[in-house]
């Protein structure tokens, strides 16, 4: 296959596994509180991604840009996550649902301002596609007052804008680092940042919980599939693709966790997630038909 087709196939891997990823915590997060197990999640496939490393032959600790990686583990898989965590807690997720698939236009912002990349009308108009259709998907939150509401709409909202510039910073280095050394130094930092707020809940969980084959098998998917997997396959497509191409993908997650949540959780699909499914698509299509 040549890269034009190997871009599209990383992202949409990424974004396909990220849509199914909460259904896939659902049995997890109902015994172990969020820190824990992202936590958790990012030990295990910390643990995962060194020992690829050394089976791959690829140097884990960078020679350069120790800076630009302590950034991506920090705000793009510590910080970003935390903040839809807190988000989630004041507001809803439904609102989650709807001000984080606003990432790809931060994308394409902090392209343009730390790549200096040029964003053209066909690509302005493809974002503007996708993000009609979750809308449509999602649809539109109704009006919830609150001050915590308020608040917890802020966090999402950041956690949007680190995750763009968490994607930018990895493009940007794509050429001097390979995509394993990229997820591992960002895994490794982002199991350190997780530890303290994971010890702050130590009281409020039983351990004995973990014993649960279910628990187990949703923290092993959540580990090896949902972050080694995905966060590779990320970092790679967006070595292969122009940033604001690759941002498109991002919005693929929520017809596949629509899918997922129809298949596993007996949720219901109506017109509007074919109608939004429908403006997703062509936005991707869209976009491809740049290249």
């Amino acid at each position: 296959m040549t890269i034009n087709i190997m871009g599209p196939l990383y992202l949409s891997a990424a974004a396909a596994i990220w849509g199914g990823m909460y259904v896939a915590s659902k049995y997890a997060l109902e015994v172990v509180p969020p820190f824990t197990l992202l936590f958790l999640r990012y030990f295990f496939s910390a643990l995962t991604l060194i020992l690829l490393c050394r089976h791959s032959k690829v140097e884990i600790i960078p020679r350069e840009d120790r800076g630009i990686l302590f950034q991506i583990g920090f705000f793009g898989y510590f910080l970003s996550v935390a903040a839809q965590f807190i988000g989630t807690k004041l507001s809803t997720a439904h609102m989650g649902a709807v001000i984080t698939t606003l990432s790809p236009v931060f994308q394409s912002g902090f392209a343009i301002l730390l790549l200096g990349e040029r964003i053209i009308v066909r690509q302005v108009i493809a974002i503007g596609l996708s993000l009609a259709g979750v809308l449509v998907i999602t649809g539109l939150p109704g009006e919830e007052a609150g001050e915590a509401f308020f608040y917890g709409n802020l966090f999402f909202l950041l956690a949007a804008c680190l995750w763009g510039y968490y994607s930018v910073l990895s493009k940007k280095i794509a050429t001097r680092h390979p995509a394993l050394r990229i997820t591992t130094w960002g895994i490794m930092l982002a199991t350190g940042f997780t530890l303290l707020p994971a010890v702050s809940e130590i009281t409020t969980w039983d351990a004995a919980a973990l014993k649960s084959l279910p628990v187990m098998l949703s923290i092993g998917y959540l580990a090896v599939v949902s972050t080694t997997v995905a966060y590779y396959c990320w970092n790679k497509g967006l070595s292969l693709m122009n940033p604001h191409q690759a941002g498109l993908f991002f919005f693929l997650q929520s017809i596949v966790g629509s899918i997922l949540g129809w298949l596993v959780l007996d949720e219901n699909l109506s017109f509007p997630f074919f109608a939004g499914s429908f403006l997703i698509i062509a936005g991707v299509y869209f976009v491809l038909k740049l290249r």
